[in-house]
C-alpha cells in the first residue's frame, strides 16, 4: 500500500479549560461536533512527561463542513505549564494550526481582522486563539459539505525547524505531502508579528491533496503543512523546559491506514516509533492504534490508526472499522451522521 497517510486527523492544543476551549473554536470555526470528550490517564505517554502519568480530559472537535478536528486538550493532574517566552515565528516546533476556510473575505470581515497575502499570492488571516495560541486561516478547495460553514477544520500546521533539508524527506516522502506548492527564502510582509518582516526566513509550504483511500478521507480532504527556517535568528525550542500535556501546540496527529506498513517506513528513513500503543488503545468512546516519532527538532508527531468511531452515542452507534477495512471509504450518509452530534455554542 503506497498510501499509508490520508491526511491531518487532528492537532493537539494544551489548553487551562477544555469546555471553554471548545465554546471558543465551536464559535469561531463551527468546530462543533464532539467527536469524543473522556478523562483518562495517558499512561503510555510517561516517556515525555518526565515519568508523570497526566491525567487529562480531550475533547475532539469536528467541522462537517471538512478538514482535521482539533484535540482540545486539559491536563487535570499535574496542571500544566506555559511558555516562559512568547514563541515567534520560526521557532522549533508546531507554531500554528492551520485552518482551512472557502471566502477569507468574509470571515476576515466578520471577525474585524485583516486579510493579507501570503508568499504565494492567496490571502490569508492571522489570530489568537484565547490561550494565545496562533492560528492562520488559509482558503482551501476540498471540502465535504461546504454549505454547512465558511470555515472547516485543521488543514495543517506551520512548524518551525532547524533545517529545511534535513526534514523534507520526513514529510514530503514519508509522509506523503509531495506537492512543494511554494519554497521561497527572504523576508515577508505576512508574519504575525510585523517586526519579524526584518527577519529572513526560508519558508516551503507542502500539500497532499485529499487522498483516494481512507474511511473518513472525504471529510479530512487536502493536507498542507508549512515548514520554517530562521536564517539569521537564533530559534528556541516551543516546549523548552515543557512537557507532552502542556499549554500550546502538543502534537500533529495524522490518520493512519496500515501501521505496520508505515513502521517499516519510518524507520528506513531513521524514525523508529518512539511510543506505541500496540493493537488497540480503548478511549471509551473511540478505539485504534496509536504511535508517535520526533522529528529532527523533537517536534511530536502522532499517528492513529482507527478501529472504532461513535457516531450516534445517544443510540449505541459506533463504526468497526478493524473489520470494515481501514482503507475503505465510508459513504457520505454515514459521515454525514455525525453532524447529528453537533453542539450550539452556549
Amino acid at each position: 500500500m503506497g498510501n499509508l497517510i490520508t491526511g491531518i486527523q487532528q492537532i493537539g492544543i494544551g489548553v487551562v479549560n477544555a469546555e471553554e476551549a471548545f465554546q471558543w473554536y465551536n464559535k469561531t470555526f463551527n468546530l462543533n461536533i464532539p467527536l469524543f470528550d473522556d478523562v483518562a490517564d495517558a499512561k503510555l505517554m510517561v516517556r515525555y512527561t518526565n515519568g508523570n502519568i497526566r491525567r487529562r480530559r480531550a475533547i475532539m472537535a469536528l467541522n462537517i463542513a471538512g478538514g482535521g478536528g482539533a484535540e482540545i486538550w486539559e491536563s487535570k493532574r499535574p496542571l500544566p505549564l506555559a511558555a516562559d517566552f512568547e514563541p515567534a515565528f520560526g521557532d522549533l516546533g508546531i507554531f500554528a494550526a492551520r485552518i482551512k476556510c472557502q471566502n477569507l473575505g468574509d470571515f476576515a470581515y466578520a471577525n474585524n481582522l485583516k486579510a493579507v497575502p501570503g508568499p504565494d499570492g492567496k490571502p490569508l488571516v492571522w489570530l489568537k486563539d484565547p490561550y494565545r495560541n496562533p492560528i492562520v486561516v488559509v482558503e482551501d478547495d476540498s471540502w465535504f459539505k461546504p454549505k454547512a460553514s465558511n470555515t472547516g477544520g485543521v488543514l495543517g500546521a506551520v512548524i518551525g525547524v532547524s533545517d529545511i533539508e534535513k526534514v523534507l524527506p520526513l514529510y514530503s516522502e514519508a509522509l506523503g505531502l509531495d506537492e512543494i506548492v511554494y519554497d521561497k527564502t527572504g523576508f515577508f510582509e505576512d508574519l504575525p508579528d510585523a517586526g519579524q518582516s526584518r527577519n529572513t526566513f526560508r519558508r516551503v509550504l507542502l500539500r497532499k491533496k485529499e487522498s483516494p483511500e481512507g474511511a473518513f478521507t472525504r471529510l479530512i480532504g487536502n493536507t498542507e503543512i508549512e515548514l520554517v527556517q530562521a536564517l539569521d535568528i537564533s530559534p528556541r525550542k516551543i516546549m523548552e523546559g515543557r512537557t507532552w500535556g502542556d499549554l500550546g501546540y502538543i502534537h500533529l496527529c495524522f490518520d493512519t491506514l496500515n501501521m505496520d506498513a508505515l513502521a517499516a517506513r519510518l524507520n528506513a528513513q531513521g524514525y523508529p516509533f518512539t511510543v506505541d500503543s500496540a493493537n488497540s488503545f480503548d478511549m471509551g468512546e473511540a478505539a485504534g492504534r496509536f504511535t508517535y516519532i520526533e522529528d529532527p527538532d523533537g517536534t511530536l508527531l502522532e499517528f492513529v490508526e482507527t478501529h472504532r468511531v461513535p457516531v450516534l452515542k445517544k443510540l449505541g452507534w459506533y463504526i468497526n472499522l478493524k473489520e470494515r477495512g481501514t482503507g475503505k471509504r465510508l459513504p457520505n450518509w454515514m459521515i454525514n451522521a455525525l453532524g447529528m452530534g453537533r453542539v450550539k455554542v452556549k
